[in-house]
């Protein structure tokens, strides 16, 4: 009866630590408990503590969610065949009526976390644990977050293709010394732009910088064309933002040059190809080299090494037809639809393949 009794008192007191830890972490971030009204799920991205960033294009906010996922793991594989079968499958519905918009890896659990959009618009976030299986995150009741994207597109404005341009106002997001980076479009004549946002969260909309890049492949300047993906590198001990946009150019933005109210003119040091837009962009590690990946809706991934990025001084300023500027290397992974970081030499890969499969499998950075 005794060791019944300190067993339950071991238990109890395990529960109220895990509650203080947690309590301390809502605490720290500044978090409330509540149910964030998230409106559409553009992008992902990881924070301290396993806070994960939901970037709402349709509502022009980002939430900070406190997910509890901080069990630390040293290492994970996936390997799903069929991935967009068994998402449907765990939403009652078939595969025609999802589409994967983003996917992020918790550093810390290694699970991976994946944005899906029912026929509906509806939003959707689903957890892949370590065991392939996948759970639906509840957004109930957690401990959050949030700050409004300063100054979003006219809702009234519109793409080419007649999609309003305010859901652009989030096009990509990372995680770096304590600030989450936004990319996307604002509400100026130059309309690209790069935000930069202080967590924990403040309540003040930060100002963003825009962006300018010669666009080689279209043999002009521009202003209006939002970054589709991006990543950071150190150059020669200066800080800079890797960015590709639609047709892919490769841009470096000096970070230093990215203040409030700033227009930056990048540097453009590649041109990958038109007619494609690249989704995602990751660095991995291959013996004692660093490449930059990127996936790609319609040309295989492609990786630079660091040393190739770093070594390239020029800029594109005349218009191009087909490649130019940096050497990269054209891998044989064709419609990578998502690419996310595992660990510095394995990434994740969603990739639908030949026969019209979609799979969910692992990757270092010797196959990739």
């Amino acid at each position: 009866m005794k060791k019944i009794t300190l067993l339950v008192a071991v238990g109890v007191l395990g529960m109220l630590f895990i509650s203080s830890t947690y309590q301390k972490a809502a605490n720290k971030y500044n978090f409330s408990k509540g149910t964030p009204a998230v409106k559409s799920i553009a992008a992902l991205v990881f924070g301290p503590d396993g806070v994960l960033f939901i970037g709402d294009s349709q509502s022009s906010t980002v939430f900070a969610v406190e997910t509890k996922d901080t069990k630390k793991a040293a290492s994970a594989q996936y390997d799903v065949k069929n991935i967009d079968v068994k998402i449907a499958e765990a939403l009652g519905t078939t595969k025609e009526n999802v589409s994967i918009i983003d996917m992020a890896v918790n550093p810390v659990s290694k699970k991976l976390y994946i944005a899906v959009k029912s026929a509906d618009g509806t939003p959707v976030l689903l957890s892949l644990g370590t065991n392939n299986e996948l759970k639906a995150v509840s957004l109930t009741d957690v401990n959050f977050s949030s700050t409004a994207v300063n100054n979003p597109p006219d809702e009234t404005k519109k793409d080419r293709q007649g999609k309003p341009l305010s859901l652009m106002s989030i096009s990509d997001m990372g995680f770096e010394d304590g600030k989450l980076l936004l990319s996307g479009l604002c509400n100026k004549e130059f309309s690209s732009s790069f935000r930069s946002v202080s967590f924990p969260f403040t309540g003040k909309a930060e100002e963003e910088a825009t962006l300018e890049l010669y666009h080689a492949n279209h043999g002009r300047f521009e202003t209006t064309s939002p970054v589709r993906t991006f990543s950071t590198t150190t150059i020669e001990g200066k800080k800079y933002v890797v960015a590709s946009y639609t047709c892919t150019p490769l841009v470096l933005f000096p970070m230093d040059e990215l203040k409030p109210g700033a227009h930056v003119k990048g540097r453009t040091i590649a041109e990958m190809g038109n007619r494609n837009t690249p989704s995602d962009m990751i660095w991995l590690k291959d013996g004692n080299q660093t490449f930059l990946v990127m996936a790609n809706d319609n040309r295989p991934a492609f990786k630079v090494s660091h040393e190739e990025i770093a070594k390239f001084q020029g800029t594109l300023t005349e218009k191009v037809e087909g490649t130019a500027g940096t050497n990269f290397i054209i891998l044989p992974h064709e419609k990578v639809l998502q690419l996310a970081k595992l660990d510095e030499n394995k990434a994740v890969v969603i990739q639908k393949k030949s026969n019209g499969d979609i799979d969910l499998w692992t990757s270092d950075g010797k196959n990739i």
